[in-house]
């Protein structure tokens, strides 16, 4: 793919999974990125991973549920490469006593909504505003977004996970439509079940065979396949890809 040597792109939430994989996919193209997330330690070893190739990498340890933790990411990120062209969103909020207290409607715990809102939805949002102004000082950029696929799917329970994304969305479109003129395009994935660590710890094999039932393609994703297609969305052969929304899941959905 073309564009993406010497590019500096901010990985928020690469700490493992499908962050880290595709902290590990820009930087193999070429890219310098700065891996931030919650989990330093976890950071460390993706930035480790990357220099160890022979990459560009470093660590920051942000919350995006604070503000000012988001301003410091941006802030370090400046500071190590001299400046932002690009941003990947992929954090989010998924311990298990948050997941599984997002039961529905009638059950609900508005701490749980508010938490997942204020990681999944608002931290998106203070990211975005933290680098669009970086963006725009050198005349463009991208953001990719981590949407997914429980947006559509219409599950009996996760509601608030489900409206957290629906509202990734919105936040993208709206993104696109008001900065896509100055050169900043910002799209989503939404992927659909992805054994990243986390999925393959919970061990439900429940979940694994109904998935792949309704897929399309004979295997359920792996963290490199998200990786594959973020890395093509900041690379110049995507520059007339603006405001969408992918489904990165195996045939799992289908859409016009």
């Amino acid at each position: 793919m073309t564009g993406l040597d010497g590019k500096r792109i901010v990985i928020a939430g690469g700490a493992t999974g499908i962050g880290a994989a595709t902290a590990e996919r820009l930087a193999a193209d070429g890219a310098a990125v700065v891996v931030g997330d919650i989990n330093l330690e976890g950071a460390q070893q993706t930035a480790e991973r990357i220099v160890k190739a022979g990459g560009t990498a470093s660590a920051v340890a942000f919350d995006l549920s604070d503000e000012a933790s988001v301003q410091g990411l941006f802030d370090q990120a400046v500071t190590a490469l001299g400046g932002v062209d690009g941003l990947y969103n992929v954090g989010a909020d998924l311990s298990p006593s948050l997941v599984s207290n997002d039961v529905d409607l009638l059950g609900m715990d508005p701490a749980v909504w508010r938490r997942t809102f204020e990681v999944n939805l608002l931290g998106y949002a203070l990211t975005c505003r933290s680098v669009i102004p970086l963006l725009l000082e050198r005349g463009g950029g991208v953001i990719v977004n981590t949407s997914s696929g429980a947006v559509g799917a219409g599950e009996p329970t996760r509601p608030a996970y489900a409206a957290s994304k629906a509202g990734v969305n919105a936040l993208t479109r709206h993104i696109a439509s008001r900065w896509g003129k100055e050169g900043i395009r910002c799209n989503a994935v939404a992927p659909g079940l992805v054994m990243t660590e986390g999925v393959r710890a919970a061990n439900d094999e429940r979940l694994e065979k109904y998935a792949l039932s309704i897929a399309r393609s004979p295997r359920l994703g792996l963290p490199g396949d998200l990786g594959n297609v973020v890395a093509f969305l900041f690379s110049d052969d995507a520059e007339w890809i603006n405001g969408q929304v992918w489904a990165i899941d195996g045939g799992m959905s289908l859409h016009d």
